[in-house]
């Protein structure tokens, strides 16, 4: 299996900044290993065992606590399971999937039934997105609810942008890395400060691992034919990978169950305090009704 990591240091920072993240939690989260077809995965679960439960993904090339962070307060209600997605840095193994089948919608029935889960609501940011979706049309009755965050599997911006606002940046970034050049790679991503750690965070995924640059692939309305749980949509209005423009009416084709989309005027990808209290009010809503 060949490694994610660029190097067995680059390895042991992300795996400390990870830790250091999941410490700034304010709830308690347990480590669980689970064995499937694809690998052993992590799973953060926290929360009342005996609460319904809910399973958290978090966005491509970043750590779970930075995305479990948002949702953390869910778990008064809930028992969370939080995987840290195969093949992403973090702690699961680093056997990377593709995309563009059904090996991420497998690897999820694998470690639900680890898990002991037969179905479950679930919450997915970016990629983790696009993973619920594809799980969507593998396997629809695992998926109790669905809350998409800015998600891929749905449309996809501008490759111009794309190249403009991310990539050209960061590619000044890996010829000069200094503090000022890493903050222009990210700040297409973000609209508001970022804050320390996650930049740190977003820094040694660049410097140290070998980027996933392969999303979820599209889905159909065909092959969403047997998916009918109720959907909550967040799209981003500024959002350079899955703008709101284009993820919101597309969902509205292929979802027969679309509950409500919600526009986030003036944000980017990663959502800031304001938005995120937005999103868990319309997601314990969402839940409870």
């Amino acid at each position: 299996m060949k490694s994610i990591y660029k190097s067995t240091v680059g390895k042991e920072k992300i795996l400390d900044i990870y830790n250091k993240l999941q410490a700034q939690l304010n709830t308690k989260f347990d480590s669980c290993y689970i064995d499937t077809r694809f690998g052993k995965t992590h799973i953060l679960v926290g929360g009342d065992e005996s609460a319904p439960p809910i399973i958290c993904f978090h966005g491509g090339n970043v750590v779970n606590p930075i995305t479990l962070k948002w949702f953390e307060p869910l778990a008064k209600n809930y028992r969370i399971y939080a995987p840290d997605a195969i093949g992403h840095p973090g702690k699961s193994d680093e056997t990377r999937l593709n995309p563009k089948n059904n090996e991420y919608a497998e690897w999820v029935c694998d470690f639900m039934d680890g898990l002991g889960v037969e179905k479950a609501k679930f919450i997915g940011h970016s990629y983790g997105g696009g993973i619920i979706v594809g799980l969507a049309a593998f396997a629809p009755k695992r998926i109790e609810k669905a809350v998409l965050v800015a998600p891929s599997g749905i449309a996809g911006g501008k490759i111009y942008d794309m190249i403009r606002k991310i990539l050209v940046p960061l590619t000044i970034y890996k010829i000069f890395p200094n503090d000022k050049n890493l903050l222009k790679a990210c700040v297409a991503m973000f609209d508001d400060v970022i804050q320390e750690d996650v930049l740190l965070e977003i820094k040694y995924v660049y410097d140290y691992v070998k980027i996933e640059t392969a999303f979820p692939k599209y889905a159909t309305k065909e092959a969403l034919h047997e998916y009918s749980s109720p959907t909550l949509l967040f799209a981003a209005e500024n959002d350079v990978f899955f703008p709101s423009k284009l993820i919101v009416p597309r969902s509205e084709q292929i979802f027969s169950n679309l509950t409500k989309a919600v526009i986030l005027q003036n944000s980017s990808h990663m959502q800031n305090n304001t938005n995120i209290n937005k999103i868990l009010t319309e997601i314990e809503y969402f839940f409870s009704n």
